[in-house]
């Protein structure tokens, strides 16, 4: 058995598996059934049935099949949405002085430092034999295995953002969103230094998001300090929604705790720098629909010409709750939202609008709901080790939180923004607006309605109450009559956490005169999977090679056998 069979063999038993999991892994999406859902509609005909499947829907897209049917047409507003990447970075990595090769010159400069004060012969000094014991004892039980263990961490750092890149490469190609927002939490650690961050944001804009843009400063305006202040700030940004395509390629950041900290030690410096490298942490743009001809549900008032509107909101929810560090910073986040609430949002009775709320925590739900249950935890002592003596954070400064409090849950977004009440007299009967919240920062996901519970009560004090919030988990089956709100928090896109992304669809029901959605959970597997299939790549490469460099040297000496073979027959014949 040559070696050149052997790698023939090996080579066609490995080069079908390769091809399979290629395929697989570059159009997971289409092995998952991963699209964006269409617009719900009734269709008979087997052509729009066949419309009707959003996979199916998609590949024609890509094929550039059109069709003059109105219900096969994807929904006018599909985002992309995925959370809590955390690049990591050189902060996991050995100090500089701790690498391998200073490490060996450390060594050596304390082997020489003995040698010259030595008179003796080096290799007869104790101490000089002392240093090259130690140097080896420790270069083989210390410096080696931690160069082992960065060389490793290094890759897998490399590998990891290849693998957040594929996940949002593949999605983005395959799906065709019309719009991209990544729910907070962006790099690893809000501690880390400006060059760190920085180097962590190069990252995220070259390889893990390569293509994608920071949101201009000028779309995002709403978010500016002193912007209430300027020449027709009462009047909503009004952006016609489909026309700019370059909203594909933005990529609309929300700031989470690992970005900018919670409210206890959120600085003016970490705000200024996030915002420069990402954009900013609170603005809204309001997308305004073409004109539609709506089937109202009343029938004295007939056909009417609307021009719905989708109201985008980033809001930057952790520093809401206190004490917070920075004063400056919370009184910016306050005079935002109530400038958002008292002068931009819809008519909370105006169902051609809908509100769509991107922030990083999620709002206050009681324990066992989801994952993550209300936990606040709050500073013992002000911060003894900040840069240029100045602190980090303060004693009593609010620490970690996973929620919401409950207080600004309901005032702040419940109530404030969606307009949502148990009171039966408040405007829309208390029912809200129609909208939807996305929060990130539960790693696991979480899918749960926020809705009033009118079932009578009594509080903590005894007294009779009318009503009080309440959430569970969604459930698509049970409607529920009372004034509620969905919340979606997304799964982390992390590998460990199977690369998750939401596949939204919003569009503009036209019988029933309001806009309505889905979302749908996309994800990629593990990031085992993905190194594997690179690896088993790199093998077949790797055989395929051998195979044939064995080949060409076969060929090269074939002519030299025959030569011989020829000889000797030449040599009988005599």
């Amino acid at each position: 058995m040559s070696l050149r069979w052997l790698l023939s063999r090996t080579f066609a038993h490995l080069l079908p598996i390769t091809v399979i999991a290629t395929v697989y892994l570059y159009l997971y999406p289409v092995f998952n059934g991963c699209a964006f859902p269409l617009p719900q509609s009734v269709s008979h005909s087997s052509e729009k049935q066949l419309y009707r499947n959003s996979v199916i829907n998609t590949l024609f897209q890509h094929l550039g099949v059109s069709t003059s049917d109105t219900n096969g047409q994807p929904a006018i507003f599909r985002l992309l949405v995925l959370a809590d990447p955390q690049l990591e970075g050189d902060s996991s990595l050995p100090f500089p002085e701790y690498e391998l090769y200073p490490r060996m010159q450390t060594h050596w400069r304390a082997v020489q430092e003995a040698i010259g004060n030595t008179s003796t012969s080096p290799l007869l000094n104790e101490d000089v034999l002392s240093n090259i014991t130690t140097g080896l004892q420790t270069l083989a039980t210390e410096d080696i295995p931690r160069a082992f263990k960065a060389g490793v961490k290094r890759l897998d750092l490399f590998g990891n953002d290849y693998y957040l890149a594929h996940t949002y490469r593949t999605l983005f190609w395959w799906t065709r969103p019309t719009h991209t927002t990544v729910l907070g939490d962006l790099v690893g650690s809000q501690w880390i230094s400006d060059d760190e961050f920085a180097w962590r944001g190069h990252r995220y804009w070259n390889r893990v998001f390569r293509g994608g843009e920071r949101v201009d400063d000028n779309i995002t305006r709403t978010g500016a300090a002193g912007w209430s202040e300027g020449e027709g700030n009462n009047a909503p940004l009004l952006e016609p929604l489909g026309a700019d395509r370059a909203w594909s390629r933005r990529v609309i950041n929300v700031a989470g705790n690992h970005d900018i900290g919670y409210a206890g030690d959120i600085s003016e410096a970490r705000m200024e720098r996030f915002e420069r490298v990402f954009g900013r942490a609170n603005w809204d743009v309001r997308f305004e629909h073409p004109p539609i001809v709506s089937s109202s549900a009343s029938e004295s008032t007939g056909d009417q010409l609307v021009t719905p509107t989708l109201h985008l909101i980033n809001l930057n929810s952790l520093m809401f709750d206190t004490p917070a560090l920075s004063a400056e910073v919370q009184s910016h986040t306050y005079s935002y939202l109530n400038e958002l609430i008292a002068g931009r949002l819809s008519p909370v009775e105006d169902r051609s609008a809908f509100t769509l709320l991107l922030t990083h925590l999620p709002l206050h739900k009681e324990d066992g709901v989801c994952t993550d249950g209300p936990y606040f935890s709050f500073r013992d002592s002000d911060d003894k080790d900040g840069p240029d003596g100045v602190p980090r954070w303060l004693d009593g400064g609010l620490k970690e939180q996973n929620h919401l409090s409950d207080t600004l849950s309901a005032s702040g977004v419940l109530q404030g923004i969606f307009g949502l009440s148990g009171d039966e007299n408040a405007l829309a009967g208390g029912q809200g607006r129609n909208g939807l919240i996305l929060t990130g920062h539960d790693h696991t996901g979480c899918d749960v309605v926020h809705f009033v519970n009118r079932t009578e009560t009594a509080d903590d004090n005894g007294s009779s109450q009318a009503w009080k919030w309440a959430a569970e988990r969604f459930n698509k089956s049970r409607h529920i009559d009372d004034p509620s709100i969905r919340e979606v928090t997304l799964r982390s896109m992390m590998g460990e956490f199977g690369g998750n992304a939401g596949l939204l669809s919003a569009w503009f029901d036209k019988v029933a005169g309001e806009w309505s959605y889905e979302i749908t959970m996309c994800p990629a597997g593990v990031q085992h999977v993905w190194w594997a299939v690179h690896v088993l790549m790199l093998v077949t490469l790797g055989v395929a090679l051998l195979w044939s460099l064995s080949s060409s040297a076969q060929v090269k000496t074939a002519p030299q056998r025959v030569d011989s073979v020829q000889k000797t027959q030449n040599g009988q014949k005599k």
